[in-house]
């Protein structure tokens, strides 16, 4: 079994907390760990420099010896902790997309290379801590597995038309699809991550695709030229093939699960706008409701 010390992430490493929750818990499925250890593991994720070895202690509970969780288990039971998710929301797409889940979710695995993803390493642990007020578990799977996908800054977008903000300061992993950690055909399941106040310009594509925000709230619109719409956290958006889009990221990280359910081999197009410039300077009032936020 390959060695994967998540477990004993440092206390006080930055997002530890999560990443020892998250790894625990797959220890637990697998029925390495109590549900009791577990329990202790979930509260001290919450804060990154409290060992939890000291409450199992406190609880009169033994502190794992040793422990093993290999990339692929971590990654699977993120992909079951997100199909999971996705089933507790509501809206078009949905179906399509957890049909497309359970048709490929035990395809081929993959191990990554490795690569360091400096957007990534500075905006994931603050996205995370946000989600894990709502959503602890996935919050813990979603640290322990995040070293072990692929994290990407895509670069095929002409860099005039796209913006050099949202090419610098962005990152994406492909869960299952063609190049995912799992393997499926014409079909592209992952992470998207955006630092803040970033604008991802107004473009649109073939491929029909959801939108799962795990952050929020940031601002969307769906042509180009409109008002943004604030949009909350775990508010799914469907966008039909070649319906135009945008998202101003507000001033917490955006992170959300995303899916291109076919044609992921058509790539996407930017549309101009006469504002870019303007929601580039644009600060989200998060007190807002949903309602148009500039004219």
């Amino acid at each position: 079994m390959a060695e994967d010390i998540r477990l004993f992430a440092a206390p006080g490493e930055r997002g530890s907390g999560l990443v020892r929750y998250g790894a625990a818990m797959v220890l637990h499925q697998e029925g390495t760990i109590s549900a009791e250890q577990l329990e202790c593991y979930r509260v001290a994720s919450a804060d990154d420099g409290l060992d939890p070895v000291l409450l199992l202690r406190e609880r009169g509970l033994t502190a794992p010896a040793t422990a093993t969780t290999e990339p692929e288990t971590l990654v699977r039971a993120l992909v079951d902790a997100a199909d999971a998710y996705c089933g507790s929301l509501a809206g078009p797409g949905i179906a399509e997309v957890r049909q497309g889940l359970a048709r490929f979710k035990d395809g081929t695995y993959t191990p990554a290379p490795g690569r360091a993803n400096a957007v990534v390493a500075e905006h994931m642990p603050t996205a995370l801590q946000e989600l894990a007020k709502s959503e602890a578990p996935l919050a813990g799977l979603l640290a322990a597995a995040t070293p072990h996908l692929d994290w990407i800054t895509y670069d095929l977008y002409d860099i005039e038309m796209i913006g050099e903000g949202f090419a610098a300061s962005h990152a994406y992993c492909s869960i299952i699809g063609d190049n995912g950690s799992i393997r499926g055909a014409d079909f592209d399941f992952g992470l998207f991550l955006i630092a803040p106040h970033v604008l991802y310009r107004d473009h649109r594509h073939a491929a029909p695709e959801l939108y799962a925000p795990l952050t929020g709230p940031h601002g969307w619109r769906f042509r180009p030229g409109t008002p943004l719409i604030l949009k909350h956290a775990h508010d799914p958006v469907w966008n039909e093939p070649f319906q135009p889009h945008l998202t101003k990221v507000g001033s917490s990280p955006f992170l959300c699960l995303f899916c291109w359910t076919r044609d992921t081999d058509k790539p996407a197009e930017v549309l101009p706008a006469p504002d870019w410039a303007e929601l580039e300077a644009l600060k989200l009032d998060h007190r807002a409701t949903g309602a148009p936020l500039h004219e």
